[in-house]
């Protein structure tokens, strides 16, 4: 097997599974991008096998600590391994959930969504994108889904080198499907929705959240299609708003707020951060506001300006908070530590002349599990925090 020697002192040799082009010392055996390949120490010790893309930054992903090949009983072995870890959750709901979760998963790089029976897939590096035929195969072996997609339309696939696209490997799922988590409704566009179709790992905080919202006038930014401001209106708030840059996530808000009862909510399609300006200067208030932006940041080039519009919608948020006001605000970027945030929330009611505690702390749903030697796995974090004074 061809393979790659690494550097001493290599983030490998610490636990974690992937290889920088600056760790290697020397490559062997002529690979070619998206073959398996040997990893070795600097004394030919082996390391395991990973799957090898010279053009990617990330030259090597491991996936075994052993001699292994990405033949189709490797792919049904470890993807069954993945769903019967779910199914042995009993917090959720495992047809409404995300089966696979790339290292996570010992999978780099593939994402398995299911919804109600009808599969979407990812393969964002170039080793799982040349055996995507193995993966949905081992899939309908597994699940014997009603449709299979992938849609592989992630601006992460640039980097391992290969194309946007969205192709139909099994079936064709329903242009649209209407679900209920915990009495929540969504509407659930496979080929065009957030992510794969929804944001599966907050549907667990979506409830726990709207548990604090009782007879709460909330405002909800970048709302998407609603869920917490929808959670909100189940749990008693007695107005909500929604606010969000897309239009058609807001049209889908509204339709999804119809079939509830309460029927006390307003969306707003407008720039979240032009929004809070807007209304702050205006004096408005409000009992409870969540904020769960988009990540604003990919990498570490750009964490300063993500820094700053973090810092500032939490500024304007907290000044139209009153004394036993509640913030809910979300960070999904790795590359924001759950240290760096709560620095940063603690800088903005600093300023905001606002004295916070923690009320409530949250994560990623189990479904999308944190690998310990993978830091960038652990993504997702957020609090829940009352405002118990005002300079």
């Amino acid at each position: 097997m061809p393979g790659i020697i690494i550097k001493p002192r290599a983030r490998i040799f610490h636990g974690h599974d992937w290889v920088y082009s600056s760790e290697i010392k020397k490559t062997f055996g002529n690979p070619k991008p998206g073959d398996v390949i040997s990893l070795k120490d600097f004394k030919d010790r082996s390391l395991g096998s990973a799957i090898y893309n010279p053009k990617s930054q990330i030259v090597a992903r491991r996936f075994s600590r052993r001699k292994q090949d990405l033949n189709e009983d490797f792919f049904h072995s470890r993807i069954n391994r993945a769903i019967n870890s779910r199914k042995a959750n009993q917090s959720f709901d495992t047809s409404l959930s995300r089966l696979v979760w790339s290292e996570s998963d010992g999978l780099p790089g593939l994402i398995v969504d299911n919804y109600k029976g009808n599969l979407i897939i990812q393969t964002l590096t170039l080793g799982m994108d040349k055996r995507i035929n193995l993966i949905c195969s081992a899939l309908v072996s597994l699940l014997n889904p009603g449709s299979v997609t992938a849609r592989n339309d992630s601006a992460i696939r640039v980097a391992e080198g290969l194309k946007l696209e969205t192709q139909s490997l099994l079936g064709t799922p329903p242009s649209e499907i209407q679900i209920k988590h915990s009495g929540i409704p969504f509407s659930v566009n496979l080929l065009e929705g957030q992510k794969t179709g929804l944001y599966l790992d907050q549907l667990d905080n979506y409830l726990l959240v709207g548990k604090l919202a009782k007879n709460k006038n909330v405002l909800d930014c970048f709302t998407n299609q609603g869920g917490f401001a929808l959670s909100c209106l189940l749990n008693g708030a007695s107005k909500v708003t929604g606010v969000d840059i897309s239009d058609s996530a807001v049209e889908t808000a509204k339709k999804n707020s119809k079939i509830l009862e309460n029927k006390n909510s307003y969306w707003i399609n407008e720039n979240v951060f032009d929004f809070l300006k807007n209304h702050e200067s205006r004096g408005d208030k409000y009992d409870m506001i969540i904020l769960d932006p988009p990540s604003f940041t990919k990498n570490k080039t750009t964490l300063a300006g993500a820094t700053r519009g973090y810092k500032e919608i939490h500024l304007r948020a907290l000044k139209m908070l009153g004394p036993g006001g509640i913030i809910s605000t979300f960070s999904c970027s790795h590359h924001i530590s759950s240290k760096m945030f709560l620095d940063i929330i603690r800088d903005a009611s600093n300023d905001a002349k606002k004295s916070l505690r923690v009320i409530e702390q949250y994560s990623q749903r189990s479904d999308h599990p944190i690998a310990l030697n993978i830091p960038e796995s652990s993504y997702l974090k957020g609090y829940s925090l009352e405002v118990i004074s005002s300079w």
